[in-house]
């Protein structure tokens, strides 16, 4: 499957120093992710594509943390005034801190644009395009719309929470939607949640391709 360049986005999520190795949100291997995304993003640009990241970005007592909430613990679902069923989670990315940078190996000489993303108190952010209430939207969708995109590759962290919501979004927007099979890697939070998140993304037409083909099929 031939892809043209020009017209492809490499959508980065998350590749922060609290979803590595050592961080407060850890996914096993997180970081392994790192190289393919930047092969990727270098031969994508190179060829006059683009390369895009997310960046959650919390502020101190955010809702999506267990300890915002009276005893309660991470891997609860609540609801809350704006969103039913959000998971709670460990403090993670706090505005400003080490555990919010992007991880130090992430080269962003090709990246353009880096959208922050669970800055409101009140509400959290999954996905690339719209936050977890499903109806603000974070801009993604337009830019990719006023530069003529019709592809969008997606690696990142984790599969089957941030990089899941994206690229539904991006399939639902009409675009040709790619995820890097060796640029993901997931939290399997609740068990089983990875192979899950896959499944849905097949079988809605999403397709998974190693970096190799991705990168043979570039022109």
């Amino acid at each position: 499957m031939k892809t043209d360049a020009k017209k492809t986005l490499l959508l980065i999520i998350d590749a922060q120093n609290d979803f590595c190795p050592g961080g407060a949100l850890a996914v096993n291997d997180g970081d392994s992710i790192i190289a393919p995304i930047n092969a990727l993003a270098r031969a994508l640009v190179m060829k006059g594509g683009r390369a895009a990241a997310t960046q959650d970005w919390h502020p101190a007592g955010h809702i999506s943390f267990a300890s915002s909430h009276k005893d309660k613990s991470p891997g609860i679902v609540i609801d809350t005034p704006l969103v039913k069923g959000q998971a709670l989670w460990p403090d993670h990315c706090v505005q400003g801190t080490r555990g919010a940078d992007l991880y130090g190996s992430l080269d962003l000489k090709p990246v353009s644009l880096i959208i922050r993303k669970g800055f409101n108190i009140g509400l959290d952010s999954y996905s690339a395009f719209f936050e977890n209430d499903r109806k603000t939207s974070t801009g993604l969708e337009g830019w990719i719309k006023f530069l003529g995109i019709e592809t969008v590759i997606v690696g990142g962290l984790a599969t089957d929470y941030c990089v899941f919501f994206s690229a539904m979004d991006s399939k639902n927007s009409g675009l040709n939607t790619i995820v890097a099979s060796d640029a993901v890697k997931g939290v399997g939070f609740p068990e089983g949640s990875v192979e899950a998140a896959v499944s849905k993304m097949e079988s809605n037409g999403i397709v998974f391709l190693p970096n190799n083909e991705i990168l043979d099929n570039l022109c």
